[in-house]
């Protein structure tokens, strides 16, 4: 009889030896928060898409009531600057709605999952007037091209990609058209986090990843690029 207790006490008392070694050896899990997928477009497909008639909803939609950028509406280089200024708000939405209506599409919109994402406008050269009266963009040489003048992309989306993605679209679209040479105006970024109302040209790197090759920089801070199509 005391064999059998003596054996029952060691086998009680080994129970939870064993126990809390498992539980030490046991790995902890620890969950990891989701990305919206709003801020995750690496697993969104983007689309591309002229900016016809039929779109001009989408463009306000991702424009906002702001026009994008202080009332702007994309006719910073389409009208001479005190006109502009003038203009600012309603007065250049309507403008740039009735360019839009008249069937010579602007530029690109990009699209993730049917949700308007990004904006470049392209158009040829002599389209913007600011660019006629530029010394510092003024033409290279006397060959026709085309313009990217803007981009606006919607901030959850901004600095993952969409610029390139939509400088390609836009250089295809323009292909399209008729272009052979596409020319773009970035901004050297004079701080590593640069606010995104200063870099609406596009930086010299998202023109570099999408082939533009720099041609001409009269300025430290504005080189000209290029690319065939």
């Amino acid at each position: 009889m005391p064999r059998r207790r003596q054996e029952k006490r060691t086998i009680a008392r080994s129970k939870p030896a064993t126990i809390r070694n498992a539980r030490k050896s046991a790995p902890k899990s620890r969950a990891k928060p989701r990305r919206p997928a709003a801020i995750a477009p690496n697993r969104t497909r983007l689309d591309f898409h002229p900016l016809t008639p039929d779109r001009w909803p989408d463009l306000e939609k991702l424009f906002g009531p702001r026009g994008a950028c202080g009332g702007c509406w994309c006719m910073a280089w389409r009208r001479p600057r005190g006109e502009w200024e003038k203009s600012k708000g309603e007065p250049n939405r309507k403008a740039f709605k009735k360019i839009v209506e008249s069937n010579e599409p602007p530029g690109v919109l990009a699209y993730a999952g049917g949700e308007p994402v990004g904006w470049c406008a392209i158009a040829p050269r002599q389209t913007y007037v600011v660019l006629e009266r530029s010394r510092v963009l003024k033409p290279v040489d006397d060959r026709p091209v085309w313009s990217v003048s803007c981009y606006f992309i919607a901030r959850e989306w901004r600095r993952r990609g969409v610029s390139v993605g939509l400088l390609q679209a836009a250089a295809n679209f323009a292909k399209s058209r008729g272009a052979k040479l596409i020319e773009g105006y970035p901004v050297v970024p004079y701080t590593a986090r640069m606010p995104d109302a200063f870099a609406w040209t596009g930086i010299p790197q998202t023109f570099e990843k999408a082939g533009f090759t720099e041609v001409a920089r009269r300025s430290k801070a504005r080189p000209i690029f290029r690319r065939e199509v």
